[in-house]
């Protein structure tokens, strides 16, 4: 008896173990289960969250206002330069015309070259290279006279409000034949060799032109000019050929140094056709 009854015992014990492996199995299975969805419902809140982030740093801006930085001006602000592409009605980064926004500002006389970049998602990066008066002319327009400058390429623009050139590096140039002023013409062509002389000249470390208050363009019965010259600390007028340099400007200051040691009141002198004479002025007349 006790041996059969030991059997059934041990019967049973093996039933209940195996019951309780695959109680055990079937609840790691559920632990699982819900650690999986746990990752799946992780993921899906980092995939939302970076999408927001992204939404908010790239996707938003680029729907707002362009932010525009503006470099390489001197004359100009960058508020002058943002206000010249307020008529391109660019509410958006998306909106911003790179080629138009060059054409707007490639149009204003004193803005010798310009280049526009976008950067996503909101940026606007402007470039602009201004022009550099070589020279101040004077125009006649309704009775009114007023200043123009000319850059190295004869362009002829305005200049800022209130800006006042260096006269000791931009000189003054009377006698050219400008009957109106458009902006961003250029001079006449016959007159471009001058202005890249003077240009040269300005480009010197002395400052040669401090001491002419004036140069006159005189043109003659050839067709072609000649030029006449003020200097700053005297009434004589020094008439000389279109052949504008260094060794010209010199040359002019020693024969100026000669005549004032004369003591002979002098009102011209002329270095023309390679020689000096002089045009005096009695006493009486003074």
């Amino acid at each position: 008896m006790s041996d059969v009854g030991l059997l059934q015992d041990e019967d049973f014990l093996d039933k209940d173990y195996f019951l309780t492996a695959e109680v055990e199995t079937e609840d790691s299975r559920s632990a699982d289960n819900k650690i999986k969805i746990i990752k799946v419902i992780f993921i899906v809140l980092c995939i939302l969250l970076i999408g927001e982030l992204v939404a908010y740093k790239y996707i938003m801006p680029s729907f707002s206002n362009p932010k525009v930085t503006v470099s390489g001006q001197k004359n100009y602000s960058a508020e002058e330069i943002a206000r010249k592409l307020l008529k391109m009605n660019a509410n958006t980064w998306f909106d911003f015309d790179v080629d138009q926004a060059v054409s707007i500002l490639s149009s204003e006389a004193g803005i010798e070259s310009v280049s526009v970049e976008k950067h996503f998602p909101d940026k606007i990066f402007i470039n602009v290279v201004e022009r550099d008066p070589v020279a101040v002319t004077f125009v006649v327009e309704n009775g009114r006279t007023y200043p123009v400058e000319i850059d190295k390429n004869g362009v002829l623009f305005h200049g800022k409000e209130n800006y006042v050139a260096d006269t000791a590096k931009v000189p003054i140039i009377s006698g050219l034949p400008i009957e109106y002023m458009a902006q961003g013409m250029r001079i006449p062509n016959i007159y471009r060799p001058l202005i890249e002389q003077i240009a040269s000249i300005s480009a010197l470390p002395q400052k040669y032109f401090a001491g002419i208050s004036e140069i006159c363009v005189l043109p003659n019965e050839f067709g072609n000019y000649e030029l006449a010259l003020f200097p700053a600390q005297s009434k004589i007028k020094v008439l000389t050929d279109r052949a504008l340099n260094e060794d010209a400007l010199k040359y002019m200051m020693v024969v100026l140094d000669v005549v004032n040691q004369i003591g002979t009141v002098v009102s011209e002198v002329d270095l023309r056709y390679g020689s000096v004479s002089v045009k005096t002025v009695d006493v009486g007349e003074n």
